[in-house]
């Protein structure tokens, strides 16, 4: 590595070393970096190259220029280094001289100086307290009930919103992420690869809660509901259901009695909806001039498809009804945290988002993680990530959008992958998943613009922030009042002998604590081993499976010695796990539907596709039947002890 390379990486946010999960600095391959550097239009290609580019970051930092985006915290002062105005959120105008002053207000402004003409966000400094609680993680398609149409929907969701308040005293319900999906066969099943992350799910409509089901005549009810799929089965099946839910929705489209509006986002994205529907979900095998939202061949398909564009956007009006109706369900109810809506960490490459949104993704490259001992080759998540540099031109407004979208219908909010408004690992094309490295992001910006988001919101907000970390993610995020993730198969000191569980009321009171996740075991499949028996016969073991049941049972004694010396009894293990979570000092404690029914499989095993049925185990039961299951009301009793309904 060359110090021009370094200092040029430097300048971009592209790092040249990281310390690995074993606490080891690495050094990354200045090929690797060469390849990241050219995925943000940085040519490092040759000694005069890496010169050339040099003198264009020297130029610009000797000219004082402002950055396209500045963030401050309410009450902060910020020194300018120039004569400006700012032009306020609410239409005045306010000279400030070269000193932005700590009293202007939240909110998004602009600084006008005789050069610039910037983005300004004034953000708040920290969040408010999240209220105790305990309530669900819930993956909403495993739902399902008389009135859902083959996996859960929006109506299963209300109801278990209302009634997990009233009947068991829950106040917070997370859902996986209801992002959009490509309206094309096969679904996509996973709700961490959405085809937008700025719009919802139709797959999870209650057809028969709509106006126009209440409003068509008698003999088109009578077609819609014979179009309901088989009750679900061992599996849910995502094409069927998006078939007979497309069906009966163009069946009922006539007998909407309002007219629809399309603002320019909506409008294409329902655009790309109508191109799928033609030419298949991933815009990158369409033809070539289709792929280019601005070009006129496609204004000719949006003429030549309005109908089927006005549909797609008619679909994102009923699933804003629905979602109101969720939410408005668990605040009447009483729920004092109420509906959390999951933000994946990333979007598909060939969905709607990168079509509309090209230039602020960097689209060859994929997200991932560097190798550890887990995942010994690294991992490769196939998502596109944002150029830092693109976000902050725009002012923010695409993460600020997606943002807004998710809190549109929601009282909080959990960031999946939290580390990534800090850094994501860049895997460049062509590479493997190891061959990649970390590209910086303005942390102070992204925080800023969630933490102003949510606050204009009043929603709380969660970060995923599990696994190899660094410290100042955590911490950063409880200075500014988001709460961190505890889970319990990781609550561990790893450093003492024989890594003993931690006992809960040592657990971070800033977090919000579960007994698992959706990519880790079920309470019922971790003390059985079931994740050691799938993952061996799926060939995914490194070590001989008896090693790995040997820890497996280790783990389980251990967590046992736990239970015991916390005088909790261990005649059922299942509620004696949900005793051990309700003593966590923690402010949320969650646990899920599958955990307490006593769901083997767990709902998703990383580093498998079709060879594991990820994203399509329902529950064991119906929503009725789960209310009325008296494990159910064994398992969450403690929890709603701990933290009662006020």
């Amino acid at each position: 590595m060359t110090p021009g390379l370094a200092e040029l990486a430097a300048a971009h946010g592209v790092a040249t070393r990281y310390e690995n999960a074993d606490q080891v600095e690495v050094q990354v391959d200045p090929d690797v970096v060469v390849a990241v550097l050219a995925q943000l239009d940085v040519d490092a290609g040759s000694p005069q190259a890496i010169r050339r580019e040099l003198a264009a970051v020297r130029e610009a930092a000797a000219a004082h220029v402002l950055p396209p985006t500045v963030v401050v915290r309410a009450g902060q002062e910020r020194e300018l280094g120039q004569t400006a105005r700012v032009e306020l959120e609410d239409g005045t105008t306010r000279d400030v001289g070269a000193t932005l002053p700590a009293d202007l207000p939240l909110g998004w402004h602009r600084i006008v100086t005789a050069e610039q003409r910037v983005s300004l966000a004034v953000v708040p400094d920290r969040l408010p307290a999240v209220p105790p609680a305990w309530g669900w993680m819930l993956q909403l398609y495993a739902l399902h009930s008389e009135r859902s149409w083959g996996m859960g929907d929006f109506g299963d969701l209300a109801e278990v919103a209302s009634r997990s308040a009233a009947e068991l005293g829950a106040g917070v319900l997370l859902v996986n992420p209801v992002q959009a999906i490509s309206p094309a066969h096969p679904v996509e099943r996973s709700p961490y690869s959405p085809s937008s992350r700025r719009f919802a799910n139709p797959l999870y409509l209650r057809v028969t809660d709509t106006e126009a089901f209440a409003r068509a005549d008698e003999d088109t009810r009578r077609r819609v509901e014979a179009l309901a799929p088989d009750p679900v089965g061992e599996l849910i099946d995502y094409d069927a259901v998006w078939t007979a839910k497309r069906a009966a929705l163009e069946l009922l489209r006539p007998h909407h009695p309002h007219p629809i509006e399309l603002d320019d986002d909506l409008r294409d994205f329902a655009a790309f909806g109508a191109l799928a529907e033609v030419h298949g979900g991933d815009w990158r095998e369409w033809p070539e001039p289709l792929r280019d939202p601005g070009s006129a061949e496609v204004a000719a398909a949006r003429e030549e498809l309005a109908e089927r564009i006005e549909f797609h956007g008619w679909l994102q009006q009923l699933c804003h009804e629905q979602l109101d109706s969720v939410r408005r369900a668990a605040r009447e109810a009483g729920m004092p945290v109420g509906v959390v809506h999951d933000l994946p960490v990333g979007v598909h490459p060939g969905g709607a988002d990168t079509w509309a949104l090209r230039d602020v993704f960097a689209a060859r490259v994929r997200v991932g993680a560097p190798p550890d001992a887990f995942n010994q080759q690294g991992q490769d998540w196939n998502l596109p990530p944002w150029r830092p540099d693109r976000l902050a031109e725009a002012g923010y407004a695409p993460f600020r959008d997606v943002v807004r979208g998710v809190l549109r219908h929601a009282d909080g909010i959990r960031v999946d992958h939290v580390a990534g408004m800090w850094r994501l690992w860049w895997i460049p094309p062509g590479e493997p998943a190891g061959r990649g490295t970390y590209v910086h992001y303005d942390a102070e910006a992204m925080l800023g613009v969630l933490a102003l988001e949510a606050h204009r919101a009043g929603a709380v907000v969660v970060g995923e922030d599990l696994g190899t970390v660094e410290d100042t993610v955590t911490e950063t995020m409880h200075e500014r009042g988001l709460l961190s993730s505890a889970v319990l198969w990781f609550q561990r000191d790893w450093d003492a002998p024989g890594k003993p569980f931690v006992r809960p009321d040592r657990w971070d009171p800033d977090a919000m604590a579960s007994i698992s996740t959706h990519d880790l075991p079920t309470v019922s499949g971790w003390l059985e081993a079931e994740h050691v028996r799938v993952r061996a016969e799926l060939g995914q073991l490194d070590r001989p499976v008896e090693q790995e049941h040997a820890e497996a049972a280790a783990e389980r004694r251990a967590l046992l010695e736990l239970v015991a010396s916390e005088g909790i009894p261990d005649d059922d293990l299942v509620v004696a796990l949900h005793t051990l979570l309700a003593s966590a000092a923690s402010r949320l404690v969650l646990t899920s539907p599958a955990d307490v029914a006593g769901e083997r499989r767990q709902p998703n095993l990383p580093g498998t596709v079709d060879e594991y049925p990820n994203w399509r185990i329902p529950l064991p039961v119906t929503v009725d039947g789960f209310f009325a299951d008296p494990r159910v009301r064994a398992a969450v009793a403690p929890l709603a002890a701990a933290r009662p309904l006020r």
